[in-house]
Parts: structure tokens; sequence; C-alpha cells
């Protein structure tokens, strides 16, 4: 039988998820292969403040990763969360960019 931490934790993953912006971002993670917020920012027509707050609740749920690299950070879509987009958009998660 599951732990229920593990249905706290995907459902905290959904409920991430479920904003159009941030659902949005994580597409945009796995297809376009922007990963930076500066790159985010143009693809959604978003703010810098606004995209990164939506990048902290992700990063939260374990939707993204965030790695450093001097005065960027850089994103990625977790596995977990690129199955749900496959399912999500119909597509194939070998498509995606991890």
């Amino acid at each position: 039988m599951r732990e229920l931490q593990e249905y706290e934790r995907k459902a905290e993953l959904l409920k991430a998820l479920s904003h159009p912006l941030r659902l949005r971002i994580v597409h945009g993670l796995l297809t376009t292969g922007c990963h930076n917020v500066r790159c985010m920012e143009e693809k959604t027509g978003q703010s810098q403040s606004c995209v990164s707050q939506h990048l902290q609740k992700l990063k939260a749920a374990g939707a993204v990763t965030a790695e450093r690299t001097g005065s960027e950070v850089y994103y990625r879509a977790t596995p977990e969360a690129a199955r749900l987009a496959a399912a999500l958009f119909e597509e194939e998660v070998e498509t995606y960019v991890l």
C-alpha cells in the first residue's frame, strides 16, 4: 500500500501543474529547450518576477529543478512532470528535452 506522504507529494505536483502559466512553463521547458527566466519571459509574455514566482512554486512541488551557472539559473522539468505533461498533451516523453 502506498504511503500517505506519496499521495500528498503527487497532489502537490498536480496542484502546481494545474495553473495554466505553470503548465505552459513546464511544457515549454520540455519542448523548446528554453531553460532560463529571460527566455521564459519572452516565450510567455510575462514579467521576470511573475515567471520567477511560478518557477519557485514548480520547484517546491518537484516539477522542476534549478542549476546555477554563474549569474544565470537554468531550469529543467523533472521526469515525473514530463510524464504528466506527455499524458495531458498526448505526446511522447521521448520527444521532450530532459
